[in-house]
């Protein structure tokens, strides 16, 4: 794990459960459980409010963790301004499981420049299927200017945890 990266991604979402009127409604019991520059994983146990008609977990609960997902991989790069989404993509492949379950994620930023970032994300069940992909776009630009940015610092770990074979999430 990398602790600066895992820092700054939980401040993120914690900033999200503070400011933002979705997630801290939806997504409250989502939790982060690791992060290096460029990749973040995250589960969340199903609840009820997570549920469709048919009891299963629902396609927009999914897609609201592909929005948070994106927005979580980009401040693994070193941004705590996540900039604003310009496409949001989900396909649905299997069951995300039903209440009392846990879902899993992994999302990466694919590409981080200073304009846009590309994330794409995988969920999958307690049975280790894949569940969903989708992929998220970022306009980045003016999350550049946030001066709780640490991109310089996340360059520099992720230097360090390449060169010790570290890596993971």
């Amino acid at each position: 794990m990398s602790q600066k990266t895992f820092k700054l991604v939980n401040s993120v979402w914690k900033s999200f459960q503070a400011t933002s009127g979705l997630e801290p409604r939806l997504l409250n019991n989502l939790r982060i459980t690791d992060a290096v520059p460029g990749r973040v994983k995250f589960q969340l146990e199903i609840e009820r409010h997570h549920t469709n008609r048919l009891k299963i977990l629902h396609g927009g609960t999914i897609a609201s963790m592909v929005d948070l997902g994106g927005s979580l991989a980009v401040a693994s790069r070193g941004l705590f301004a996540t900039g604003v989404s310009t496409d949001l993509n989900v396909t649905y492949l299997n069951s995300g499981g039903s209440e009392g379950n846990t879902i899993r994620a992994e999302v990466e930023c694919d590409k981080f420049g200073k304009t846009l970032a590309y994330t794409n994300i995988k969920f999958y069940n307690e049975n280790n299927e894949i569940v969903a992909r989708g992929s998220h776009t970022k306009y980045v630009s003016l999350a550049w200017k946030d001066p709780n940015n640490i991109v310089e610092e996340v360059k520099a770990e992720e230097a360090a945890l390449k060169g010790s074979g570290e890596q993971k999430a």
